[in-house]
């Protein structure tokens, strides 16, 4: 399908059922899809009717980038590529004739579908479709109409300005513009796990800072790398970000000397909330974001939860908690993170893992080892050898 009058119209999603605060929800949208737009060319963005419509204005514009990049954009339900046309008959089946001239082609059973968003029209909906089709089929004679499973759907849509041809839509992102769901800071690793519980935050419209522990030397700058290369990867969907790279190592040597080995990882757990909500008092944020999933690891138990929770001052927000792996590979293969995910750099959480993690600690008991170290101390250290990277799309 190529035209140079061609056009993308998106549908709005969850957005729609907002109440007296909608306005804000559609306003920080569009000026969302406006970012995006910026590296495709030069487009007029505008918003009626529950769509957004994003014409290009010039021959520059890149219409496939455009396409995918709004496919990106979490709070559009649906998107379209479409032409538009006048709003008479003739018009409608000439524009669908050309546009749709690849899909006649190779298609063997059709129907018009119609939509009628001007209510001052002359013509129902159902009045469209059958005049657009019984034109169509004169047009396309070896092409039959099948009003129950066609091979082809042709959609016309008469709205205030104009008539819209278009092929079926894809699905959009789905979920809530980022921006109008608070600010949070995510745990980033390099696993599967937490990539995907930042892109299912960033849906719900969280603006999104991650943190990211290093090791040296028992971590290497790959592992760091292949983080930054994730987060890169989330961008697509989450605009840019900082990224808070935190040393970790002395914190981590310490619980080796002085804790008792089963409780490695939930110290280790206990230290990560700590310096993950530091950053995100200096940030603005109002929550964490986690990658955990109940059961999935010994300190991924309801009571090595809690024991993690005890230091938490704001909330601590766990989108995979009832997910299995096979769920969120599913969604880190979607999203374009599960190549970079399964790159073999050990991050923090596998230093120092203990042989035989306790699955039903006791919190006393925790608090107790813990109480060996001098957590402020190793804590305001470590914040100040922090670093960050913003990392752009």
């Amino acid at each position: 399908m190529m035209n140079n009058n061609e056009m993308l119209l998106l549908k709005l999603g969850e957005v729609v059922l907002k109440g007296l605060n909608r306005h804000s929800f559609e306003e920080k949208l569009v000026n969302n899809v406006r970012r995006r737009m910026r590296t495709c060319g030069k487009f007029q963005i505008t918003l009626r009717q529950s769509t957004i419509y994003v014409e290009p204005l010039n021959d520059e514009c890149d219409m496939d980038a455009a396409y995918a990049a709004c496919r990106q954009v979490f709070g559009i339900a649906a998107i379209a590529r479409a032409v538009p046309c006048a709003k008479t008959m003739e018009s409608i089946t000439k524009t669908a004739r050309t546009y749709l001239a690849d899909e006649f082609a190779t298609a063997r059973t059709f129907k018009v579908e119609s939509k009628r968003a001007d209510k001052l029209f002359p013509m129902t909906s159902i009045q469209i479709s059958q005049e657009v089709g019984g034109n169509l089929a004169d047009l396309f004679p070896h092409v039959a109409v099948d009003v129950h499973n066609p091979d082809l759907t042709v959609y016309v849509e008469i709205r205030e300005n104009s008539a819209y041809v278009h092929a079926p839509s894809v699905p959009g992102a789905g979920g809530l513009p980022v921006g109008m769901g608070g600010h949070a800071v995510s745990l980033l690793s390099g696993g599967l796990d937490s990539p995907v519980s930042s892109w299912m935050m960033a849906r719900r419209g969280v603006e999104l800072e991650m943190v990211h522990f290093v090791s040296p030397p028992y971590t290497s700058q790959q592992a760091q790398d292949k983080v930054l290369q994730l987060a890169q990867e989330l961008t697509a969907y989450c605009g840019r970000m900082l990224v808070h790279v935190v040393p970790f190592t002395e914190i981590q040597e310490e619980i080796r000397k002085n804790c008792p080995e089963e409780f490695f990882t939930l110290i280790m757990r206990r230290f990560m909330m700590r310096l993950a909500q530091a950053v995100a008092k200096k940030a603005g944020a109002k929550a964490l974001i986690t990658g955990e999933s109940l059961g999935q690891v010994a300190s991924q138990t309801m009571m090595a939860l809690a024991v993690t929770d005890d230091v938490a001052q704001m909330p601590v927000l766990r989108p995979l908690i009832g997910m299995d792996k096979v769920e969120i590979i599913r969604i880190a293969r979607e999203i374009g993170t599960y190549d970079t995910s399964i790159l073999p750099y050990e991050d923090c959480c596998t230093v120092f893992t203990p042989r035989h993690p306790a699955t039903r600690p006791n919190l006393d008991e925790v608090r107790e080892a813990e109480s060996r170290l001098d957590v402020e101390g190793l804590v305001s250290k470590a914040m100040a050898g922090e670093t960050w990277i913003r990392v752009k799309p």
